[in-house]
């Protein structure tokens, strides 16, 4: 055996053994930004002087926040589509529809600095979560109102499940209510700075 074959399997082991610690990592991200979430609302809802020191670190970064959770979004989606190999559904790719254009959308706006932005997201956001929703019914055994193809994935496979309910539809209803909690700040501290 050469050099080189070994030297290829050992890269070909080291790239299988970094994509698996990376596809069992993604899901603790998760799980953090959910123990996240339930701080942020807590110091936002006791209104104390961290919840309105948050709040206004929120409102001022929204457009940069949202362009970086729509950008993990994006690069976690294509990571398990097309490294790791998981084939996405029908609901899957309803699902990058909505979610796919928002970096692009936050970048020009950040470039353009377009605070008005939020107005054309959320919607996106809005039904992005509706389909994630949808499909985590089906993952959890319901009936699916829509026929799943038989191009791509099967819309009831569940590839990632971890702590019992972080599967790849609840990764993105997280990413979907990140922005659409981004965009309730990024409202009420436009207001504020406006008044």
């Amino acid at each position: 055996m050469s050099l080189l074959t070994v030297l290829y399997r050992y890269k070909k082991d080291c790239l299988k053994t970094m994509i698996e610690k990376l596809t069992l990592f993604l899901p603790y991200i998760v799980l953090l930004s959910h123990f996240f979430i339930i701080i942020l609302v807590g110091l936002l809802v006791f209104k104390n002087s961290w919840g309105k020191k948050l709040e206004n670190f929120i409102g001022k970064y929204s457009m940069l926040l949202a362009f970086l959770i729509s950008l993990s979004a994006l690069i976690g989606s294509l990571f398990y589509s097309q490294i790791v190999g998981f084939e996405p559904c029908v609901l899957c790719w309803w699902q990058r529809v909505f979610i796919f254009p928002l970096p692009v959308i936050f970048g020009i706006a950040i470039w353009r600095k377009d605070r008005n932005i939020f107005n054309y997201v959320v919607p996106l956001a809005v039904l992005s979560a509706v389909v994630a929703l949808y499909q985590s019914y089906v993952y959890l055994g319901g009936a699916s109102f829509l026929p799943c193809t038989a191009v791509g994935g099967a819309c009831s496979k569940v590839y990632v499940k971890v702590f019992g309910y972080i599967t790849i539809p609840v990764m993105s209803l997280t990413i979907s209510l990140y922005i659409l909690f981004i965009a309730w700040i990024h409202n009420k501290y436009e207001k504020n700075r406006n008044a």
